[in-house]
């Protein structure tokens, strides 16, 4: 019986991958001309956050768009808490962003998730803003987290993924050239796919 049920299962999940095209459900990859990145995401801990960006993904707005935004100790104001980071999406190309509606906010406070080195999360205005736009933690940045005054609310930002391949390639875009926190040229996203 044993045998029958995991032969079942074996056969279940067969069936599952090849119904996803053999592409993990949780696992994306950006392409850029530095190397890929490749990202888990969190779907049961941010379900709407990683359904919205899958949803992006799957229409192919990410293709041919950038890395254009960088926090460094070095462009933020003196006494500021200092953060790191890279943002990208599609707000430096021709795509509009006028018809996406905002995700449901989903703080760390809910999720369990917080903003350590690695971290991949939506970059908003007010909670529920976010859409397109995202970010990758260069270091620890608890105070992207619920909790901490950002944006002129406590919610923080909306973690979704961790780059668990290509940190290297994060920090290769990060030590690009920049000017008033913009990469100059922005840095190509060739595309983001699933894994």
């Amino acid at each position: 019986m044993k045998s029958i049920l995991y032969g079942l299962s074996i056969s279940g999940l067969f069936i599952f991958l090849v119904s996803c095209g053999g592409k993990s459900p949780d696992h994306v990859i950006i392409k850029t001309p530095s190397g890929e990145i490749e990202v888990q995401l969190f779907p049961e801990k941010a379900p709407k956050t990683v359904k919205a960006f899958l949803g992006f993904v799957d229409a192919g707005l990410y293709k041919n768009s950038s890395f254009y935004r960088i926090l460094s100790t070095d462009n933020q104001p003196t006494g500021a808490n200092a953060a790191e980071l890279i943002q990208g999406g599609i707000y430096k190309t021709e795509k509009s962003r006028d018809s996406i509606p905002g995700i449901p906010h989903e703080p760390t406070s809910i999720t369990g998730l917080t903003h350590t080195h690695g971290t991949v999360s939506m970059a908003r205005l007010e909670a529920g803003s976010a859409t397109t736009e995202f970010f990758i933690c260069i270091g620890d940045n608890p105070s992207f987290d619920a909790g901490y005054r950002k944006e002129g609310d406590t919610l923080g930002y909306a973690a979704f993924g961790k780059v668990v391949r290509g940190m290297d390639v994060v920090v290769r875009i990060y030590n690009r050239p920049e000017e008033n926190q913009e990469f100059s040229p922005p840095v190509g996203i060739i595309n983001i796919i699933r894994k």
